[in-house]
């Protein structure tokens, strides 16, 4: 049975969550995650990553930033395996339920530009893709 919880900040899970991202998550050209990142993310904002779990084992995840003007979707993954299971819907919808409880009016998802899979996917959960919109990155 899939059941939901907020994740705790334990060093088991995050360690869990990393090796949980390289196998299931699309990476593309992004720098790759660390303890550090997560740990932060924990520390700032407890309840922003979400994890689907079965039994004790992590089947997806999703991250839900908020910034105090928009919410962000980050990390949206699904156990191969587990996929077209409705367990991307459920995280997409539980980080809109948190958002929505934090007065959140706007949220953003990030989505690599050749992951088509993914696109069809927020499509069918109600999110219009900004061609008009390019992301500039740069590492501080």
């Amino acid at each position: 049975m899939i059941h939901f919880r907020l994740a705790n900040s334990t060093p088991n899970e995050i360690s869990a969550i990393l090796e949980f991202w390289i196998s299931n998550a699309e990476n593309g050209s992004r720098p790759n995650d660390s303890a550090e990142a997560i740990e932060a993310l924990m520390d700032q904002d407890p309840e922003a990553l979400i994890l689907a779990v079965d039994t004790d084992e992590i089947v997806g995840t999703i991250i839900a930033g908020w910034n105090g003007w928009r919410g962000g979707l980050y990390r949206l993954a699904v156990r191969e395996d587990m996929r077209s299971q409705g367990i991307g819907r459920l995280l997409v919808e539980r980080a809109l339920e948190r958002f929505r409880s934090l007065g959140v009016h706007r949220v953003d998802a990030m989505v690599l530009d050749d992951n088509e899979k993914a696109h069809k996917a927020w499509e069918a959960f109600g999110f219009v893709r900004q061609d008009n919109w390019s992301r500039w990155v740069k590492t501080p």
